[in-house]
């Protein structure tokens, strides 16, 4: 898709840096734009104060949080627990960009494997982290106890 004269190239101008306490707000609004329980903002509060252990980042673009994602460090191996961007800020390569930068960090930490779930019934997500080399290695039966649906465990070598 070739960009118009005179648009403003997002995927350039996104920011990433560390998550702060007064981005829980933006966050928590694409937290529930995107996932059928979200997350509460005391959850993200709480997730930010443990140090050393969560490691959650934002990407800002003209001032605004667009997209965000977090993972624990678990001995060697990190677990990813969020990655959602804004609705209107999608497929245009942001979730990309962010998934690389985080398994940069994960590597940058001496962390060798990475894991997540996935709903089973979400294909966009299963598709977009099986782009990155994520496979699939087990199912945890009813893992998503508000709606007793299963989730895929996928893993990666860093």
């Amino acid at each position: 898709m070739k960009k118009k004269e005179g648009e403003i190239d997002v995927l350039q101008e996104a920011v990433i840096r560390p998550m702060r306490k007064e981005d829980i707000f933006q966050v928590s609004q694409i937290e529930k734009l995107s996932f059928p329980t979200p997350w509460s903002c005391g959850i993200f509060s709480s997730e930010l104060d443990k140090k050393n252990f969560t490691f959650y980042y934002v990407m800002e673009y003209q001032d605004e949080v667009i997209a965000y994602t977090g993972y624990w460090k678990l001995a060697n191996e990190a677990h990813l627990v969020n990655l959602a961007v804004y609705p209107a800020f999608r497929r245009k390569g942001l979730g990309s960009k962010l998934l690389k930068y985080v398994l940069e960090k994960a590597q940058n930490q001496g962390l060798d494997t990475i894991t997540l779930e996935v709903r089973r019934f979400n294909l966009a997500a299963q598709k977009f982290y099986e782009r990155f080399d994520f496979k699939k290695v087990a199912i945890r039966p009813g893992y998503y106890v508000e709606t007793g649906e299963d989730a895929l465990v996928y893993w990666k070598n860093i």
